[in-house]
């Protein structure tokens, strides 16, 4: 028994798959097919075409997936169980699963070391910065005139009170170069202070200014709606599952073309602005759209 609930990655269960599987637990669970397909936002011709993995009535298969993540959870069916006999089901048809977020991960994983490595270069910046200030806030040689001008007189005891009052003159008089060099060090210390700034504010701006033919798309989901949007140069940006509560923030170059699968539950914005979905642009819930503005 526990062998036919576990079929092996190269060959299909020999039990009920896929659409199957949530139909009998649909059953189970006393679920209407109305009411699944209000949930779905699709009619019952294709809620029955779903239980019996007729998945072409669908449409791409995108859809298909979407529906069935969604249904899985209704029925309490494990979602990753549905998804793995679909891909079996379609393994024919050459339909390869999603392979850009691993290479997105490992484009962050290659990231890491050098944004690690930011954090250390600023360090030895600044300890570089304050050494070679150190040298300059407190010198030294400039105490050697004062002995050296204070033993010459002393060798004459005739003119002992003349020495002394020299020697005191040559200690007044070398001393102001003890405190001269403070000066250009709190200089320095000024413009070390004053210039980060700058390229701080630099480093800030320039990230904000869009490039030519670009756009900014935002898309804030009120429920679920299956979503793809490609930029002008063919890029997919986005192909993924819009939740309820979810925002999300592309940037493309011109034409962006859009793809929803239930328009009714996403909120678009464009460069900042409310962008108002055409009714040209919509068939049912689906709505495909092309922004070049």
């Amino acid at each position: 028994m526990s062998e036919e609930q576990q079929p092996s990655a190269d060959e299909p269960a020999s039990g009920p798959v896929a659409g199957e599987r949530l139909a009998e637990a649909r059953r189970l669970k006393k679920i209407s097919l109305p009411d699944i397909a209000r949930e779905l936002h699709i009619d019952e011709a294709k809620v029955q075409a779903l239980e019996e993995n007729r998945f072409e009535v669908l449409g791409a298969p995108v859809f298909a997936k979407g529906h069935l993540r969604k249904y899985a959870e209704m029925v309490g069916v494990p979602i990753d169980d549905v998804i793995a006999d679909y891909y079996l089901l379609n393994k024919s048809t050459g339909a390869p699963p999603i392979v850009g977020r691993p290479r997105k991960r490992q484009r962050d994983l290659n990231l890491l070391p050098w944004l690690l490595l930011i954090p250390l270069l600023l360090i030895l910046g600044g300890g570089y910065y304050w050494w070679q200030s150190r040298p300059q806030s407190a010198p030294t040689p400039a105490s050697a005139p004062v002995s050296s001008q204070g033993r010459s007189p002393v060798s004459l005891p005739a003119r002992e009170p003349a020495a002394q009052a020299e020697s005191a003159a040559a200690v007044t008089e070398t001393e102001p170069p003890l405190t001269e060099p403070a000066a250009p060090a709190a200089e320095q210390g000024a413009a070390l202070a004053e210039s980060p700034p700058v390229t701080e504010n630099a480093a800030r701006t320039a990230p904000s200014v869009l490039a030519s033919g670009e756009l900014t798309l935002q898309l804030q989901f009120s429920g679920d709606c299956w979503t793809e949007v490609t930029d002008g140069d063919g890029e997919r940006l986005f192909f993924d599952l819009g939740t309820s509560g979810r925002t999300v923030n592309l940037r493309g170059s011109a034409p962006l073309r859009v793809l929803l699968g239930n328009s009714n539950n996403v909120s678009v914005s464009v460069n900042g602005e409310p962008y108002s979905i055409a009714a040209a642009d919509k068939r049912g819930d689906t709505a495909r759209m092309s922004i070049s503005r």
